[in-house]
């Protein structure tokens, strides 16, 4: 299960997604720190399909975990080499241009 929020910024559509557990946690490994902070991405919670369908209509997405990566890699909205690990923990940026 994931925790998603889209938020509007402008002419953007920003999908926030993180798997369930890491929502709330900070995740740390000198020099990166990032916060899974509840305001960010708690929303609705999902299965893989509300996620893959919230990637169909964002614009830009920022995700967290090793499920919500892996879903968007799988799917071809990231690639592979292009995640970034914090504690062991993958995240993941998208801007679809």
């Amino acid at each position: 299960m994931f925790f998603m929020r889209m938020h509007r910024h402008g002419r953007e559509l920003v999908l926030a997604a993180a798997d369930k557990e890491l929502v709330g946690t900070v995740l740390r490994e000198e020099p990166l720190r990032l916060d899974v902070c509840r305001e960010f991405y708690e929303g609705e919670e999902g299965s893989e399909d509300a996620l893959l369908n919230r990637l169909t209509m964002c614009t830009v997405a920022n995700l967290v975990g090793e499920r919500a990566v892996a879903v968007a890699v799988r799917e071809g909205y990231i690639d592979v080499e292009c995640v970034l690990r914090i504690a062991g923990v993958p995240h993941a940026q998208l801007a679809k241009m």
